[in-house]
């Protein structure tokens, strides 16, 4: 049987290893054909066109005969409701099954007809979590309304910028230089500073 594997985190932060890991683990001991592994990191909550591996991976689906797609959980496939039931569509109507591990969830039997159990408790899982999606955020804008009612600044410190401003008080020959062009190196050589100071100074210039 030849499957795919999905997995998907939000952030740069987070990690997609372990989901891939687990779901290699998986398809081995069930004796699957892993024809692809497909990993992408990008919020759930967006629609579809602008998820280029979700896409991706439903074209090498239809192209290239695979029975199943392995994913860690719902959520992975997506946080919106209506484009995870697009998606779930777009493989039924090819006869594609997907396979949700920690549910152990899936959408066709081995007739190709679609269990409707499966179908329902999809349904509320992806339900459940976008309600968490926006709860969460939610929360952050109601965090953050309340930091700037209560006097809060958004934005780096003032004290950040009166240090930046210090600095450049402090070494106007440096600032003098890098200004005018002078290379990193041979400002250190004029001004008998250190690389770590030019470069330092340098960066608050560009920034």
């Amino acid at each position: 049987m030849k499957v795919v594997i999905y997995s998907r985190v939000s952030t740069n932060l987070q990690d997609y290893k372990r989901q891939t890991e687990e779901l290699l683990e998986f398809s081995k001991n069930m004796n699957y054909e892993v024809s692809g592994i497909f990993e992408e990191k990008i919020s759930g909550g967006k629609i579809n066109e602008e998820r280029p591996e979700l896409l991706k991976m439903i074209n090498y689906v239809k192209a290239n005969k695979i029975d199943k797609v392995l994913c860690w959980e719902i959520s992975r496939i997506g946080r919106n409701t209506i484009e995870v039931l697009k998606t779930i569509q777009l493989l039924n109507k090819n006869c594609i099954s997907l396979y949700i591990k920690n549910h152990k969830i899936e959408t066709l039997d081995d007739n190709c007809e679609i269990n409707p159990m499966s179908q329902f408790l999809i349904q509320i899982l992806t339900s459940i979590s976008e309600m968490e999606k926006n709860q969460i955020r939610q929360r952050i804008k109601s965090g953050y309304d309340s930091y700037r009612k209560n006097g809060g600044k958004v934005g780096r410190k003032d004290g950040f910028r009166k240090d930046k401003e210090i600095l450049l008080t402090e070494y106007k020959d440096v600032v003098k230089l890098l200004k005018q062009g002078y290379s990193v190196r041979k400002t250190m050589k004029l001004t008998d500073k250190s690389s770590g100071t030019v470069q330092k100074i340098k960066k608050i210039l560009n920034d």
